[in-house]
């Protein structure tokens, strides 16, 4: 019987389109209605793409899902395709994205 093995974690994968674009830590806020699948549908736009968010938050009020993604490893470009589809997914109301290193700072200066 073989050795357990580590598993690697495969390479980011490359921005075809944009080559030459830097990558950035980008953050997705979402509004969404409470649809039980539409936390699935959300997540499996970065998983068709093999990649795995750094960080999901999933606030439930009401009717409503509030969804903040941060994810890393994304050219802009690459991240703004992501965002608008979510956009077009069934249930999803709002979808705003940004830099996280200024989501982050605009949150800490409201709290401080």
């Amino acid at each position: 019987m073989p050795h357990l093995e580590a598993v690697s974690t495969p390479p980011t994968r490359a921005d075809v389109w944009n080559v030459s674009n830097a990558l950035c830590r980008v953050h997705y806020q979402l509004q969404a209605e409470a649809e039980p699948d539409l936390l699935c549908r959300a997540l499996n736009l970065f998983a068709l793409q093999c990649l795995t968010p750094q960080q999901v938050n999933v606030q439930r009020r009401d009717d409503l899902l509030s969804i903040a993604i941060v994810i890393d490893g994304l050219s802009w470009h690459r991240a703004q395709v992501i965002a608008e589809k979510l956009r077009n997914l069934i249930s999803v109301c709002s979808v705003d994205l940004q830099a996280a290193d200024s989501a982050w700072i605009a949150a800490a200066q409201a709290a401080g």
